[in-house]
């Protein structure tokens, strides 16, 4: 039950570092190391969180953590974007979502699932040690994966693919946002 809870909440990160990849046409070694290690340990620390925060904190997080990750899945995508609209190199080095805030606010997004799923893993007797290093570990092999795909994807995108990527990375955001208000039920 857990590894399916963890795929689950890896598709996301799957999913976010395919966009990347492919708008950068393929990750270095280091870049897609830095995005599993920091999905991972984000994935990792969320149900752990989740799980001592207890029923009133989720309560008032759930609320609104939907349009959390939409926002900051927006505000990376729509930078991805703009920096395909521009021709100069210096420009979309500069603005790489995977170092800094970018890395931060992509990890926080993709992981907020699983602050949920903490505060639910707490409601059964379960090793929740265990069960977050399971999600983390999961989290983090599935964005090696989608990073070593990412390269055939950037080349069938070519020079569309940072654009790609960022609709990809607002297209997530979307999903969150439908999938917590329920429209989902009126449009699939």
């Amino acid at each position: 039950m857990i590894f399916l809870i963890a795929l689950a909440l890896a598709l996301d990160a799957f999913a976010v570092t395919t966009g990347i990849g492919a708008s950068q046409r393929g990750l270095k070694f280091r870049d897609s190391f830095r995005l599993a290690f920091h999905f991972g340990l984000f994935q990792f620390l969320m149900p752990l969180v989740g799980w001592l925060a207890g029923e009133e904190v989720i309560a008032w997080i759930e609320t609104y953590d939907h349009w959390v990750a939409f926002c900051l899945l927006a505000f990376v995508g729509s930078r991805m974007i703009f920096s395909g609209f521009k021709s100069d190199q210096s420009i979309k080095i500069k603005r790489d979502p995977t170092r800094g805030w970018s890395l931060v606010l992509l990890s926080v997004a993709t992981s907020l699932d699983a602050l949920a799923v903490g505060f639910s893993l707490a409601t059964i007797d379960i090793n929740i040690w265990l069960s977050a290093l399971l999600i983390g570990i999961t989290a983090f092999l599935m964005t090696l994966v989608a990073a070593g795909l990412s390269p055939y994807l950037g080349r069938l995108a070519g020079r569309w693919a940072e654009l790609v990527g960022g609709i990809i990375l607002i297209g997530i955001g979307l999903r969150i946002v439908i999938s917590h208000l329920g429209w989902n039920r009126h449009f699939f």
